[in-house]
């Protein structure tokens, strides 16, 4: 038997906690899945789930191909705790055990106004879920049920129908900026 030993002699730095953000997003088609895994990685999610909604045009994304795509984003910039990709779950699964205590803000497309920031400044807690929706955004019944819960905030991402993954680059880069670690 071949064996190697290694003797740990210096801490270069200290491996910091994964951000508590939970990401929620529909699968999109694989090149958009890779660049949004990537980028939410980037921005600082510490979970990646993925929600299967009404919408959904990629109904089993590969979690492997997630999750190698997860590691290959925290090695690119320097993250050293890998954030959790999750199995798919279906939307209204999701919201019934989602955890009460943890604020789940959702991109409404729909939204009264076209300014986020006033209502992600009124967050005050510090663990966060976010939200974003599939190619064609939520149905009605969704938008309904996730309304009503009162642990769900409803933003806007600006004036114009923004594609998924571009969504949710915007999303991230709103919350990181108000309410996020940077």
């Amino acid at each position: 038997k071949r064996a190697v030993r290694l003797k740990v002699s210096a801490l270069q730095r200290p491996q910091p906690p994964l951000p508590d953000l939970v990401y929620c997003f529909a699968p999109l088609k694989q090149g958009r899945l890779d660049y949004l895994v990537q980028k939410a990685v980037e921005m600082g999610a510490g979970v990646l789930q993925p929600v299967i909604t009404q919408h959904t045009q990629v109904a089993k994304p590969s979690i492997d191909r997630l999750r190698a795509n997860v590691a290959e984003a925290a090695e690119q910039c320097g993250i050293l705790a890998v954030p959790e990709v999750r199995e798919a779950e279906k939307f209204d699964r999701l919201l019934t055990g989602w955890d009460k205590e943890r604020r789940l803000i959702f991109c409404d497309e729909d939204a009264s106004t076209n300014n986020p920031l006033p209502a992600l400044q009124a967050v005050k807690e510090k663990k966060l879920g976010l939200l974003v929706g599939p190619e064609g955004g939520f149905s009605d019944d969704e938008r309904k049920m996730l309304r009503a819960l009162p642990f769900v905030i409803a933003i806007p991402l600006g004036p114009r129908i923004l594609r998924a993954d571009t969504a949710a680059v915007a999303a991230l880069a709103v919350m990181q900026a108000t309410v996020g670690d940077w």
